[in-house]
């Protein structure tokens, strides 16, 4: 069971910015080479290379032996909901000092209460030559965001309404204390002076961590979507080199406020990386629109399991559970891209893998979210179909999901990315 490098992954990726260069270093150790959008390409048949894009979005793909016919894809992302971090500190009482920090995504507020917390990202730091990015943990317990006592809301627990401004800023320390600017300075070995801007987040300093009395389910931040963002990885690098269809991995950042940003899912990233691998291997318009055509892309996407207090709030015939194996995703109003061509083609491929799947729908009066495949369909026309790992507390802090599901969802991404089957015509397939 893999579920220690799942734990370990996640642990190592507390901002989309780490997730992106961790993804990069363990293509790296599977002999993936990394490419400049700035540079010229030189590609080779049957060898792997990757991108990343203001580091925290990232492509790698594996070329065949042939020009490709067709690409077998995945899509995951990097980002979670959080709390962006804007400037050094807010002064609230006279005696205490708050970071100000504003909500990314939606995420459940409570669970972000009376936990240790500190900050993750990437500082632009001036140099001698000019100005480098460089990714920074503050690896300590820095942070906290307090309740407010039950004495003062004697009410709170009938339901409480979350106020980002005044109840969601964490506690940074008493005045007089050394600025997050100095703490930063420090951990990255230069002058105050010389931290130009920064992107960061807060982030739980909770360890993952296995639960139930066979270590069955594991809990960690971050599960959605760093959990589908390790399984397609490990798919890509277990997967051998084909004849004629590609492999291409996506970890798209932003997902979680909507994918329209230079690095997401509605950016040009894939269509550029598609149109220059085409123009590397001397493709025509008429070969690269019939790889296309000849495509099958995974939008992999954490899903809601049946929650073991609340069951009646999971649809009662598509009802996903941890460890029941790969999730499927429908839904009628195309939120998620599954139809019954794409899911077909998917669940056979299990199948002959050996891989569980379960279908899942939200309930008929319960609209779902979007996720990164009907936006990405806007970009490049590929038939799609929308899976997952069944969680539980999805957006909260901290998440729990099943021990069993992460190698699950990476051996059906391998199969996947070794499948053999081709297009012989609209709706028709061969394996």
């Amino acid at each position: 069971m893999s579920v220690q490098a799942l734990m370990e992954f996640i642990e190592n990726s507390p901002s989309p910015y780490h997730a992106a260069a961790r993804a990069a270093a363990l293509l790296e150790e599977a002999g993936f080479l990394r490419l400049e959008e700035g540079k010229r390409w030189e590609l080779a048949p049957g060898r792997g290379y990757y991108v990343t894009r203001n580091q925290s979005s990232l492509i790698a793909f594996r070329l065949p032996r042939e020009k490709p016919e067709g690409w077998r894809l995945t899509a995951a992302h990097s980002d979670f909901p959080t709390f962006a971090v804007k400037n050094d500190a807010l002064e609230g009482d006279k005696a205490y000092l708050r970071l100000a920090v504003e909500g990314y995504g939606g995420m459940n507020c409570a669970s972000w209460l009376d936990r240790p917390l500190t900050v993750a990202g990437r500082v632009l730091v001036e140099t001698g030559s000019g100005a480098e990015s460089r990714l920074v943990y503050l690896d300590r317990d820095l942070l906290t965001i307090p309740s407010l006592a039950i004495h003062m809301q004697r009410d709170v627990n009938k339901g409480h309404e979350y106020n980002p401004q005044r109840d969601m800023q964490p506690l940074y320390g008493l005045t007089g204390s050394r600025t997050l600017t100095s703490l930063l300075a420090e951990e990255l070995g230069v002058e105050q002076g010389a931290i130009l801007a920064w992107d960061l987040v807060l982030c739980p300093r909770q360890k993952p961590v296995l639960l139930g009395a066979e270590g069955e389910l594991f809990q960690a931040p971050r599960i959605d979507d760093l959990g589908c963002a390790w399984a397609c990885l490990e798919g890509l690098r277990s997967a051998g080199v084909q004849e004629k269809l590609g492999q291409i991995y996506c970890l798209f950042d932003n997902e979680e406020v909507g994918s329209g940003t230079r690095q997401g899912a509605l950016s040009t990233f894939l269509p550029d990386v598609l149109e220059r691998i085409a123009c590397c291997l001397g493709m025509d318009e008429q070969a690269r629109r019939m790889a296309l055509a000849g495509s099958l892309l995974l939008s992999a996407d954490n899903g809601h399991a049946v929650h073991p207090n609340f069951t009646e709030k999971a649809d009662p015939a598509n009802r996903v559970y941890p460890n029941g194996g790969v999730v499927v995703k429908y839904s009628a109003n195309q939120k998620y891209t599954t139809n019954a061509l794409t899911a077909g083609l998917f669940k056979a491929i299990c199948q002959k893998a050996g891989v569980p799947v379960q279908i899942f729908a939200n309930r008929a009066d319960e609209p779902g979210g979007s996720t990164l495949g009907n936006l990405l369909g806007q970009q490049v026309s590929i038939p799609m179909v929308d899976i997952g790992m069944a969680q539980l507390a999805m957006h909260a802090a901290v998440e729990t999901a099943g021990s069993a599901d992460g190698d699950y969802l990476a051996a059906a991404c391998a199969a996947f990315y070794e499948s053999g089957l081709t297009v012989e015509g609209d709706g028709r397939y061969a394996f």
